[in-house]
């Protein structure tokens, strides 16, 4: 007979828990912060992918477009990917571009061509992801001039 008054008690707490209403702001946003918080860094993130690939597309054109334009210029930085990484805009390191003139060109193929290929690493808490940004573009020289070979 002891139990029952316990048992009572308990009950009545429960009740009581049940009808107070003072925190359950806290407790719905506890369970919808996780969603929101990766929803907003998940779009922070594509955005910093966006201007990378963006950054990428231009340097590989304004690369290509030099060499085919005033191989002079840009001769000696081709090569190694000094010149298309100065052009970026973004911290991108010259060894993600590479040079190729073509020896074939005019009979086939483009003539000054520029591509990189840049690894993003996602900062994604438990999980080691990344995904690479490339970019491609080749110029024809005009008739009077060639690809510069580096």
């Amino acid at each position: 007979m002891t139990r029952l008054p316990t048992a009572h008690r308990l009950v009545r707490r429960l009740r009581v828990l049940r009808e107070d209403r003072r925190a359950n702001a806290a407790v719905e946003f506890a369970f919808a912060a996780p969603a929101l918080f990766l929803f907003i860094f998940g779009i922070i993130e594509m955005g910093y992918a966006l201007f990378l690939q963006n950054a990428l597309d231009y340097s590989v054109a304004v690369a290509s477009r030099c060499a085919s334009l005033n191989g002079t210029s840009c001769t000696g930085q081709l090569s190694n990917g000094a010149y298309a990484a100065s052009q970026a805009g973004a911290n991108i390191d010259g060894s993600v571009f590479s040079y190729n003139a073509n020896p074939l060109y005019p009979a086939s193929g483009c003539g000054c061509e520029v591509t990189a290929s840049y690894p993003l690493p996602l900062n994604i808490p438990f999980a080691n992801m990344s995904v690479t940004l490339t970019a491609n573009a080749c110029y024809r020289p005009p008739p009077s001039k060639s690809c510069p070979s580096s």
